[in-house]
Parts: C-alpha cells; structure tokens; sequence
C-alpha cells in the first residue's frame, strides 16, 4: 500500500504521476503530513478541480487534497461505519492510530469489513453417509468447483477480515493438517487435534479462546452465502449470547389433519404445509460460554444451547438468505457440485 501514500508538501504534478500507475478502481492517495500523520487524501478529481480554480501544477497537495475524509481508529474499528463506508462506495479506509498515524488499509472490495471475532471451524466427522468418497479423504477436502470444500469456507471468512481461524480435526487428521501447512486466502489457519469423538462444539474446548468477545463456530462441510457481517451486527444489536443461523424447513402433510378436543373434532385442515427454522449449523457464542465447556467430555451444540438456556442467557436466531447446503449426502455434494459448476459458467468466482 505504500505507494498509495503521498508527502503534502509533494507537488501536484507528482501526485498525477503517481496516480496515473494506480490500478484504476484504487486512484486514491493517502495524504501524510511531515509527521507521517494523515492528513487528508487525493483522487485524479481533486487535481482536477484544483487545476480549474487556478493550482499550479507544481503547487504542494496540500492545496488540492480532501481535508474532510474518512478513516477507522485502531481498536475502536467500528463493523457498522465501515460498512456504511463500503456502501458508500469508499474503496480504501485507513485504519489510524492514537496519534493519526495510518497502521494498516483496508480494501473493501478484497476485505468487505473486520470483525472483530476469531472462528474455529469443525472438521473431525468420519463423513460416513459419503463413502466411498470419504474412505480416503477427510469430507471438508473432498473437492467443490476445484478446491476442498472448506476452503470456501475460509475464503468467506477471511473476505470479512477474520484471520484468526483454528480449524479441529481428527478422522484423517493428518491430512488436513497438511493441508493447512501453507495459507489459505493469506490466512494461517490452526489445527487442533481432538483425542477422542468430542461432539459438534466440544472441541472448541481444546481451542485458545480469548477471554472476552465471540467466536464464529460453524461446520467445515457447508456451502453457504451467508453474510457474516449482517449476523454479527445482528448478534451485537441482540447483545445475544449465543446466535444460531437458520435455514426455512417446510414440512408439507399429504394428509387431512384434525384438530381434537379430547375426543371431540374440533376443525379439518387438508394437507397442511407448516413451517419452521432448521439449525444451519452455524454460530457466534460468547467467548465467556466457550471457555465454560468441559475438556474431557462430549458436548454437542445442543447441549451447550440447552445449558445456555436453563441459564437465562439470551439465544437468538439469524436468518440465513442466500444459499445454504450441508454437505452431508452424496445427493447434497452432487447438488453443491451442480450449483458450483453453474456460478463458475456465470464468472461470479
């Protein structure tokens, strides 16, 4: 990124230099004081009307640059601004320190926001119902549009700047830790082997959670569109404890159903259709009720919801609008195979 950053004392015929080798969606320069300070920042436009009111081309950037701009604080980088940012259609967002220093910037069409929560995907299942195909292969590698299954996965995880990402393993271990020897999506991806079967949380138990925030936790074998962003804000606007995403399940009766009243009929419906929210197999829990689960015992997210639950702790649930498959079947991996090789035809990856 350094080459998107200019000296205000640099003249304006520098600036249009360096701007004119700036890829065309990123010509922006961030603008720093002699202080290393940033201080405001410069598009081809600013130049531009600066020329008309009369700037000369060997004038100092500080006459042409945009003073009033807009930039996340270290710490304090707020998931709504920058979402709101992004819509707005601002492509890079400095992230500044105490002293309005630019510590790192984000490109919002690589990095869609930050969350501030780290993630820890589930990849020790045996994948029974997909055998053969899973004999040899752990099921979150079992290739989907060209790569494993929960690369997708990572991909998605990392587009919202999550890079804390510890992944628990154990049927065919080994091969997914070979796997994430290298980096996935600029993302160094930690593997936790469990010691025994431990459930569909319980291994988040072997896990390094931090003290205070959330954690996504999600099966690795999905194939989803899910916005991470929107269910966290969710999340934090419930001040939920734990937050389920779900799926619509409709349940259709080809039967007429009576309504009873001890013996008596009380009304016929024909062939009801009923409607209901199926665990998506995706959540953010309060770091505070990871920390809580026991290491040395089985624990299924089930459990953890029913504990959270007799406690008084608030549990909520987000929606999932967008695609959403379970990798559980050899008819759910053709139907993922089928929709990949359709986005693939369309260029959307």
């Amino acid at each position: 990124m350094d080459r998107h950053y200019i000296h205000d004392n640099a003249t304006l015929m520098e600036a249009l230099g360096r701007l004119n080798v700036i890829p065309g969606g990123l010509m922006t320069l961030l603008v720093l004081d002699g202080e290393g300070r940033m201080c405001g920042t410069l598009t081809d436009g600013d130049v531009r009307r600066a020329l008309l009111r009369g700037v000369a081309l060997d004038s100092p950037v500080a006459e042409a640059m945009h003073t009033d701009f807009s930039a996340l604080r270290e710490g304090e980088e707020s998931v709504a601004a920058l979402r709101d940012m992004r819509l707005r259609g601002l492509r890079l967002v400095p992230v500044l320190d105490g002293d309005g220093r630019i510590v790192r910037v984000i490109d919002t069409r690589l990095t869609h926001t930050v969350l501030p929560v780290a993630a820890i995907l589930m990849a020790g299942g045996k994948g029974e119902r997909l055998r053969p195909l899973t004999l040899t292969t752990p099921k979150p590698l079992l290739p989907l549009g060209g790569r494993p299954v929960i690369d997708h996965n990572i991909d998605a995880l990392a587009a919202v700047g999550v890079d804390d990402i510890t992944v628990t393993v154990n049927y065919l271990a080994e091969q997914l830790e070979a796997h994430f020897a290298e980096p996935v999506s600029g993302v160094k991806v930690k593997c936790v082997r469990e010691s025994m079967p431990m459930g569909t949380v319980g291994a988040v138990s072997l896990c390094d959670v931090a003290e205070r925030g959330d954690t996504i936790v999600m099966n690795s074998d999905l194939l989803t569109t899910i916005s991470f962003e929107d269910m966290y804000l969710h999340h934090k606007a419930e001040e939920a404890d734990i937050t389920i995403a779900a799926v619509p399940y409709n349940v259709s009766v080809p039967y007429a159903i009576l309504a009873t009243d001890g013996s008596r009929v009380t009304s016929l419906e024909e062939k009801p259709s009923y409607s209901y929210y199926a665990n998506a197999g995706i959540y953010i829990i309060s770091n505070e009720l990871l920390r809580a689960l026991p290491r040395d015992a089985r624990t299924d997210a089930t459990d953890l919801i029913d504990m959270a639950l007799a406690d008084g702790r608030k549990v909520t649930y987000f929606p999932v609008n967008g695609t959403w498959i379970d990798i559980g079947s050899p008819a759910d991996y053709a139907h993922a195979k089928e929709l990949m090789r359709h986005v693939e035809l369309s260029g959307r990856v």
